[in-house]
């Protein structure tokens, strides 16, 4: 199994809903990285798994969505908690939205909150 892997870090801000987690109930700010993780059983014509210049474009796009913005005011965490699982999933959606996947087997992000805690969600094709 092929894998490829690229990262990134941006900052966004949240407040936790639907609980009471003290200073995670009010708007703060988290040092996001995300790391992008794809597998391949083969390699394309071009004998990689997928055109890292795309995956880094696509990088951009997504993390400058989010980055600076609270993610509680976003159409995709409407009456959702912003937690870190369930934005893993709504970063990666927004990040192989219209991607060719054809040869893929897997793709999934892993997103840190911090230098110790972080989710991931993955999607098997």
């Amino acid at each position: 199994m092929y894998e490829l892997s690229v990262t990134r870090d941006f900052i966004a801000q949240h407040y936790l809903i639907g609980g009471d987690w003290g200073c995670e109930n009010r708007k703060h700010s988290h040092h996001f990285k995300a790391e992008f993780l794809m597998t391949s059983f083969e390699l394309n014509q071009h004998d990689y798994i997928y055109d890292i210049s795309e995956i880094h474009t696509r990088f951009d796009k997504v993390t400058t969505y989010f980055a600076d913005q609270n993610l509680n005011d976003l159409e995709e965490f409407k009456d959702k908690n912003p937690s870190i699982e369930n934005f893993a999933r709504i970063f990666l959606e927004r990040f192989i939205h219209g991607m060719d996947l054809t040869h893929i087997h897997t793709v999934a992000i892993r997103l840190w909150e911090d230098e110790s805690a972080w989710a991931s969600f993955q999607k098997k094709l």
